[in-house]
């Protein structure tokens, strides 16, 4: 009986040593998601960056012994729903199709432009390795977007997007994995190793234009020299220079000066109690007088993003027999939008 058993353990023994060897049965699946690429606010008069990151998670699951896989991927980004161009700068646009231009890098520096093989350009790369012990692991990787709105004039008022949506973001990826130890990678992020697929990982580039106007210049109004009285009307122009962002609905005023009487405009000899009388108009026959009551004596229009200018139409009107001197008065401009 004693040898019956012996025997037994003996047979148990060789079917656990000759067990066929079985190839790894693993199946690996990357998964990413970005964070959104906002810019904020910009204006165009200087470069705006921004940054946002891309998480990659690889799960493999069914390894039934101790090893590793290794993971080789590519983040492939295109143009965005609203197209651009990937050296043509890509852009963002708002809800009258105005356009904003930006650019997404793989580099801080900002100097590699972030591509898609879809078109010839050049994705980022990433190679992933992880331990799958027993039943499986995973390994997680992250990559950063850089983005930058460069410096452009000309912009329109408006929040600006584009969607990165479908094809526009692609994570390809192929992975190696064997029963025991540590496999090659992949040749490529589409060819080679044990399997892989391809995932999305879409996200939104936005930023705002605000409203905005800034006064350039404010040309002095000289009527000149008058010998004696002033016997007839003096006319004279000036111009006003402002830019305001495009789609920026703006209105100019002109206050009443330092030395008004009421609504009476006037030029001041010195510290005197002299006055010239003047007046400023908004049309070349001076029957609209220029103030600063919204929607009634001041100038409307919309910015176009550059350089516009208003001229003001001056009279002094006769007849006024005032002492010899230089009479002047400040009026300050006001550009409301």
């Amino acid at each position: 009986m004693t040898g019956h058993r012996s025997f037994a353990g003996i047979a148990l023994l060789l079917a656990l040593l000759c067990w066929p060897a079985q190839r790894a049965q693993a199946a690996t699946t990357c998964t990413a998601s970005a964070g959104n690429l906002a810019f904020g606010s910009v204006n165009g008069a200087a470069n705006a960056d921004t940054t946002a990151g891309i998480t990659i998670t690889c799960n493999t699951t069914g390894l039934l012994v101790l090893a590793q896989v290794r993971v080789r991927m590519c983040l492939n980004i295109g143009d965005g729903v609203n197209g651009g161009g990937q050296f043509a700068p890509r852009r963002m646009t708002n809800s009258f199709s105005d356009a904003l231009q930006f650019q997404i890098y793989r580099d801080a520096a900002r100097s590699q432009v972030w591509g898609t093989v879809n078109n010839g350009t050049t994705p980022l790369l990433i190679d992933l390795e992880y331990s799958a012990p027993v039943l499986g692991g995973s390994g997680n990787a992250s990559a950063t977007m850089y983005g930058r709105v460069p410096m452009q004039a000309g912009l329109a008022a408006g929040s600006y997007s584009n969607p990165f949506t479908g094809n526009h973001t692609l994570l390809q990826y192929r992975y190696s994995e064997t029963l025991i130890g540590t496999p090659q990678y992949p040749t490529s992020c589409t060819s080679g190793g044990t399997g892989g697929s391809t995932t999305t990982f879409p996200f939104t580039a936005s930023a705002t234009v605000p409203n905005n106007c800034s006064i350039a210049s404010a040309d002095n109004l000289e009527f000149g020299s008058v010998a004696g009285t002033i016997g007839t009307d003096r006319d004279q122009t000036s111009t006003l220079s402002f830019t305001c962002t495009g789609r920026t609905a703006w209105n100019v005023g002109l206050d009443n000066g330092q030395n008004a009487s009421g609504n009476t405009r006037r030029m001041r000899l010195g510290a005197s109690s002299n006055y010239v009388t003047y007046e400023l108009y908004r049309d070349a026959a001076r029957t609209q007088r220029w103030g600063t009551t919204l929607g009634t004596d001041t100038v409307a229009g919309t910015g176009s993003g550059s350089a516009q200018s208003l001229t003001v139409h001056g009279r002094v009107p006769a007849t006024q027999a005032v002492p010899a001197g230089l009479y002047r008065d400040v009026v300050t401009v006001t550009v409301t939008y």
